[in-house]
């Protein structure tokens, strides 16, 4: 069975077995990943850095709030929040 043909029969199964092939996939995976030597290890990070370097582009979705940095978002009183009375613990 193909990827495309397993992602496309997981919506009509039940809720049971979604998480049975998940629970199973993530076995593999954390068994592989025991298994690969320090070098693998480096190689497979390395990948993956790569991989992520256009989710960290300008104009990504990662990025779009970046034009923020450094304004206040929140305006807060300038005492402390936990002597002010409002703060409860649990």
């Amino acid at each position: 069975m193909e990827t495309k043909e397993i992602l496309q029969a997981l919506p009509s199964l039940s809720i049971s077995d979604r998480l049975k092939i998940a629970e199973l996939a993530l076995q593999l995976v954390l068994q592989e990943k025991h298994s690969l030597t320090k070098d693998q290890q480096k190689r497979q990070l390395g990948l993956a850095a790569i991989a992520a370097i256009a989710d960290y582009a300008p104009d990504s979705e990662l990025n779009i709030f970046s034009d923020l940095e450094g304004e206040d978002f929140c305006d807060y009183p300038d005492e402390d929040l936990h002597n002010s009375g409002n703060y409860v613990q649990r």
